[in-house]
């Protein structure tokens, strides 16, 4: 099975001077281990939007959490469903509310990083760009004990350049999508769930934002829909062969020296 395709295809700490590297079975040194199956050159631009697969999978992607009073209620419906789903959280929101980002995962959903501040990283210096994944690398960690191992830039805007800076310096591949409800317009919850359910796909990664009320209302009716075409979920790492986020022994250990 095919398991990527290509669109365009640890952690830093400023005041101290430091980066963080994953340790252990998933280290910078044994990354290598999970690598990206296809249309990735080491170093290159590495976008992954879908994977193609007969199988019926999606993967049910959420942003820009975690939200104090919406995140309880989409993992609750998630929960009743035995669904696990990927939620690509921002730093300074992990660190207001870690007790969430602390349930996502024993709930047994993956966590990817999604910036500090949500930025248009586009518009930032190397530095800057890697400060706000270490730095939420890092409250992630904290929050539940293990980094993440994928980043989804804000508004989808990143260069090829900065792509394959970050998958060289921090091993994360770029996740993207190829399901967007545009839940951001707020076009109303049965909008959303219809375009979920009717634009979804086999190796679907789907976009949606639990920080959004009328998203959240939509996703009883878009999961039982796409439950009822009969497409079974995933996470990202799942989609792409990796094995589960929680199975993973992955730690961070700082090393001192300066970023590029």
């Amino acid at each position: 099975m095919r398991l990527i395709t290509r669109r365009t295809f640890s952690t830093g700490l400023t005041a101290l001077g430091a980066s963080v590297a994953l340790t252990g079975r998933a280290s910078a040194q044994s990354q290598a281990s999970f690598t990206i199956p296809e249309g990735v050159t080491h170093g290159g631009p590495t976008t992954i939007t879908r994977v193609p697969t007969e199988q019926p999978l999606v993967a049910m992607t959420f942003d820009d959490g975690p939200h104090e009073r919406l995140t309880p209620q989409l993992l609750d419906m998630l929960s009743a469903r035995n669904i696990r789903a990927t939620f690509y959280l921002i730093g300074r929101r992990v660190n207001l509310y870690p007790q969430l980002a602390r349930r996502i995962a024993e709930d047994g959903h993956e966590i990817g990083n999604h910036t500090w501040n949500h930025p248009r990283l586009t518009g930032l210096g190397n530095s800057s760009l890697l400060r706000e994944l270490d730095r939420t690398t890092v409250a992630i960690h904290e929050a539940t004990g293990r980094p993440p191992v994928t980043m989804r830039p804000p508004y989808g805007a990143l260069s090829n350049r900065q792509r394959a800076l970050i998958y060289e310096a921090r091993h994360f591949p770029t996740v993207l999508w190829s399901v967007d409800p545009e839940d951001w317009r707020r076009p109303g919850s049965s909008v959303v769930a219809n375009r979920i359910v009717g634009r979804s796909h086999p190796g679907a990664v789907i976009l949606a934002h639990d920080i959004v009320a009328p998203t959240v209302r939509a996703m009883p009716a878009a999961l039982d829909g796409l439950i009822a075409r009969g497409y079974r979920f995933v996470t990202v790492s799942e989609l792409m062969g990796w094995p589960r986020w929680q199975s993973r022994n992955l730690q961070l250990s700082m090393l001192t020296g300066s970023q590029t």
